[in-house]
């Protein structure tokens, strides 16, 4: 059996059943992103999606008499999972696992998943929740110019039917910035878009990217993306730090001069300009990625503020030997939060780490190449 599954989705959605409505990205030209390069950009037609949920519903059959021949009576344990996954492949392990978790939540796949017509993305969620009854929630990835031209009944129909949050890279909210890095979109469409999308009751996450300004443009980037955050309050901000990859328009802007990379540093004073400059919002803050140095960096507006600006301003405090091994350990998965470099073992170790790359001269490199390892 098989389905169509795409490359990506949210972090926040591990345990989402992925369900592919469109193919790859109808832009496809943000400077920053190697994730579709070279894809064409497709609609797949609701008749296969359809026939997509249905053999999951096959599968998630298959998995369940596994469970009932181990005398579990249709729980799904780890153990049934593993089987399903050795016995039948990944689609199997991947229900699996979906089921092993509930089976509550479903990913519709791709980058923008607002550009199907709003009666065929109705159908297609209310197809799934009618197979799926354990089902509460529905979510997707938007762009914010296609999410700003829908209207308040599209949302409402989406709503009715059962999407219940919509993710959207805004990366900055500096009109300046977002032409620089070719996002194709604008302040003003990121906040029509958030206003539409609240206002019908779906929940809405903003993807933001500390570092994207470059240094020429740091602090219009951190001030113009707190602005925007006020004006469209979304549920949820998460902190994606920027990593440069090869073979990207950014990479080559890199190595002409024309956009300078910060450092570590200079992206965690980014985040402390932007949190401090939030107000009157409700918004809660994620930094649930490897790419974020501060990973523990997180909290709801306005009453974790100063809890948030403190850990930034630990870290900031700390000698640059101390910095070093902070970062190493971190990008290296040695350390989660600042407190674990207070464990002996594990600073020492990171020490001999530092020590084998050749010394704090190298941390940068060594940094860089850890993170583009992570995207």
């Amino acid at each position: 059996m098989h389905i169509e599954q795409g490359p990506i989705r949210p972090p926040s959605e591990a345990a989402s059943l992925l369900i592919r409505v469109t193919r790859n990205c109808p832009w496809n030209k943000c400077a920053f992103c190697s994730t579709y390069k070279g894809e064409k950009f497709s609609r797949r037609p609701v008749e296969d999606v359809l026939r997509d949920v249905d053999t999951v519903r096959q599968v998630s059959e298959q998995v369940m008499q596994i469970s009932w021949s181990k005398g579990l009576g249709g729980k799904i344990s780890s153990e049934v999972v593993n089987e399903s996954g050795a016995r039948y492949g990944h689609l199997h392990y991947h229900v699996a696992s979906w089921l092993y978790y509930g089976g509550r939540s479903v990913f519709l796949q791709d980058a923008n998943s607002l550009l199907l017509k709003t009666s065929d993305l109705v159908k297609v969620i209310e197809y799934i929740r009618a197979a799926f009854p354990t089902v509460e929630r529905v979510t997707t990835y938007a762009r914010a110019d296609t999410a700003a031209r829908k209207n308040e009944d599209d949302y409402l129909a989406l709503r009715n039917a059962g999407l219940a949050r919509i993710h959207m890279g805004m990366e900055s909210g500096s009109d300046i910035v977002l032409k620089m890095v070719k996002k194709g979109i604008t302040a003003n469409q990121l906040i029509q878009a958030a206003h539409k999308i609240k206002g019908a009751g779906i929940s809405l996450c903003w993807y933001i990217m500390p570092g994207l300004g470059g240094k020429e443009h740091a602090r219009e980037h951190a001030l113009e993306t707190a602005r925007v955050i006020n004006a469209g309050n979304p549920d949820y901000v998460r902190f994606r730090t920027l990593s440069v990859l090869k073979g990207t328009p950014l990479y080559d802007m890199a190595q002409s001069g024309i956009f300078t990379v910060p450092g570590e540093d200079d992206m965690v004073e980014e985040q402390r300009l932007i949190i401090q400059s939030l107000d009157g919002v409700t918004t809660t803050i994620v930094s649930d990625h490897m790419l974020n140095l501060l990973q523990e960096l997180e909290g709801t507006l306005p009453a974790d503020r100063d809890t948030m600006l403190d850990i930034i301003d630990r870290y900031l405090a700390l000698p640059e030997d101390a910095k070093n091994n902070y970062q190493l350990g971190r990008r290296a998965g040695i350390y989660l939060k600042l407190d674990d470099m207070q464990n002996k073992n594990r600073y020492n170790y990171v020490q001999g780490l530092l020590s084998q790359i050749g010394g704090p001269e190298n941390i940068k490199k060594e940094l860089a190449r850890i993170r583009r390892g992570f995207v």
